[in-house]
This record gives structure tokens, C-alpha cells and sequence, in this order.
């Protein structure tokens, strides 16, 4: 069996697993559930236990891995793998890096989710392995991974990237983070079926309202179905939304200078609507040197960014060690 990496993607519902070969390809990928109970104590058991039984049953030798890369929610040192908080996992001040060097007697590598999947992205996905690159992710909130360099920056304790937690809004609606009018409360997907209950609320005979009262409840697709068909709610909830992503972007491009900009989650399955508008917005508030040199695009891997992603961990950190 060639050299491969052990790529994990830990998340609050289940956990995906990969053997990633050197160039990126995968050789065998599935998911187990994420065990929360006490404070997820049994997670990392479960994970090796799940890795040993695919050892056997697909025939491979640990002695072909040469490492694990891991991305975890939450707050992350990423220097000894040591996750401060994992606010739905249950984790605080957990030694995932150790306990996992423990049973597998491997180098691991531990990075923060968002951080995972842009490295993914950019190996393999829609980043072509730029040095300068922003990746987004609109889902339940709005996560941030950003490469200056070929690597990951991280910041003094693992904070660097919360792009979801930049104020757009001092005056607006309080944030998980405990702070008010984050990125994440507008244009996240929460924040965009928000937006689209505040409007129903106004006006309770739009066809936003009707469709509200036939499912009994709203989701972000639902606003950018009735946007594309020329709701006039909808396309001001998707402007709003895309204009204040566009602005935050455009700011942080001005400290990265990227080439590349990647839009995934959730919300990115609105397509090119929604990178249309998020371009439009970019494009008003950055700086003409930077929007020539920079291009916004769909991230391309979906779920398997986070496993490729913690593949290309482990050879990064092991080609800087030679």
C-alpha cells in the first residue's frame, strides 16, 4: 500500500473520516456519529476504534500512514492540538492532539474546522493551490479559514479567521459569540431565515408570509427560491445579506491581498446568484487593485474539504519538519 495521510473532520452531528493518498486522491472515506454525550468524552475512542476496524476489514497497514490531520470546531491551539472549546461538542480545554498520539502512535495535527476546509480547497478544490486565499463558509454561522503564504494563519491563540464574528452592526442582534451584530447574525443562513421571519412579521400578507403559513417555517433557501423568481422582500433580505459580506470581505482583502476568494456551505448551493451579488458587493467597497487581482468562486469539494484538508495538514507539517 503507497503512503497515505488519515484526514478527520470532526463536526457536531457526525464525523467523516478519509485515507488520502500523496496527491490528494481518496482511497476510502465514510462518517461515524458524534457521541456528545459526557462532554464528549468518548469521541476520540470512537474515532480510532472506527479507523482500526477500516485497517482491517480494507486490509491496510498502519506503517503506510504517515499521519492525521484533524479539524475540530471551536477554539484551537494549534501548536499542541489542544482544543480550548468546542461550544457543541462539549469539549473545554481538551487534549485532542495527545489523546489521539496516544492510540495511534502517529504525528497528528490539529487545526479549527474552517481552517481545515480552506486547506482542502486549495489543494484540491476551487482554490488551484493559491498562496493568498479568504475561504467562507455560510452555513448554520459563517466560518473563515485564511492562507497568507501557503499557510494557515492562526493568530496568537488560534482566533485568527473568526470571520463570522467581525461587527457589521453595533446596534444589531446579539451573536452566540455573546457580542452584537456580528457577520454571522446577517449572513448566515440563521441570520438570513431571521431576516426573512422580521419581514413576514411586517408585512403578514407577502408571498413570503403565505409560504411561511403553508410550511410553517422558513429556511434560507426558501428566500433565495423566491428572490430568483423577483420577490421583492427576497431580493432585499439577499441584498442586505450579500451587500454586508461583500463590505467584510473587502476588508479583510485589504490586510490578505488575496487572489482567491471561496464562498461554500450551505447558502452556497444558491450559486451563481448569490456569488453574483456577493461579487457586486466586493466590488463596490475594495480597493481597484484588489478586486483586479481577485476572484470570488463557489468552493468546489463540499463535505470531503475538511478530510482532504486534514490530509494536506499532515504533509505540510511533515515536509516543514525535514
Amino acid at each position: 500500500m503507497q503512503d497515505m495521510m488519515i484526514g478527520i473532520d470532526i463536526g457536531g452531528t457526525t464525523v467523516k473520516i478519509g485515507f488520502i493518498n500523496h496527491i490528494g486522491e481518496i482511497i476510502e472515506k465514510w462518517e461515524i456519529k458524534t457521541n456528545k454525550t459526557n462532554a464528549g468524552h468518548a469521541i476520540v475512542d470512537d474515532i480510532w476504534n472506527a479507523i482500526n476496524h477500516k485497517f482491517t476489514s480494507a486490509n491496510i497497514d498502519i506503517k503506510s500512514v504517515l499521519g492525521i490531520g484533524v479539524g475540530a470546531p471551536g477554539f484551537i491551539d494549534s501548536e499542541t492540538g489542544i482544543v480550548f472549546e468546542a461550544v457543541n461538542i462539549g469539549w473545554k480545554n481538551f487534549d485532542l492532539a495527545g489523546q489521539l498520539t496516544e492510540k495511534s502512535k502517529l504525528p497528528v495535527f490539529v487545526q479549527n474546522d474552517a481552517n481545515i476546509a480552506a486547506l482542502g480547497e486549495n489543494w484540491q478544490g476551487a482554490g488551484n493551490q493559491a498562496k493568498n486565499i479568504i475561504a467562507v463558509t455560510l452555513g448554520t454561522g459563517v466560518g473563515g479559514g485564511i492562507i497568507v503564504n501557503g499557510s494557515i494563519l492562526n493568530g496568537e491563540n488560534g482566533m485568527a479567521g473568526e470571520i463570522g464574528h467581525i461587527k457589521v452592526d453595533p446596534n444589531g442582534t446579539p451573536c452566540n459569540c455573546g457580542g452584537v451584530g456580528c457577520l454571522e447574525t446577517i449572513s448566515s443562513a440563521t441570520g438570513i431565515t431571521r431576516q426573512g421571519m422580521d419581514a413576514v412579521a411586517l408585512n403578514p400578507n407577502s408571498d413570503l408570509a403565505l409560504l411561511y403559513k403553508q410550511k410553517g417555517g422558513l429556511s434560507a433557501r426558501d428566500i433565495f427560491d423566491l428572490a430568483k423568481s423577483g420577490d421583492k422582500t427576497c431580493v432585499h433580505i439577499v441584498k442586505k445579506t450579500t451587500d454586508v459580506l461583500g463590505l467584510a470581505i473587502a476588508n479583510i482583502a485589504t490586510v490578505i491581498n488575496p487572489s482567491v476568494i471561496l464562498i461554500g456551505g450551505g447558502v452556497s448551493k444558491a450559486g451563481d446568484y448569490l456569488i453574483t451579488e456577493i461579487t457586486t458587493a466586493f466590488e463596490k467597497y475594495a480597493i481597484p487593485n484588489l478586486r483586479e487581482m481577485c476572484e470570488i468562486k463557489t468552493a468546489r469539494l463540499g463535505n470531503d474539504a475538511g478530510i482532504i484538508g486534514g490530509a494536506f495538514l499532515v504533509k505540510q507539517m511533515l515536509d516543514k519538519s525535514n
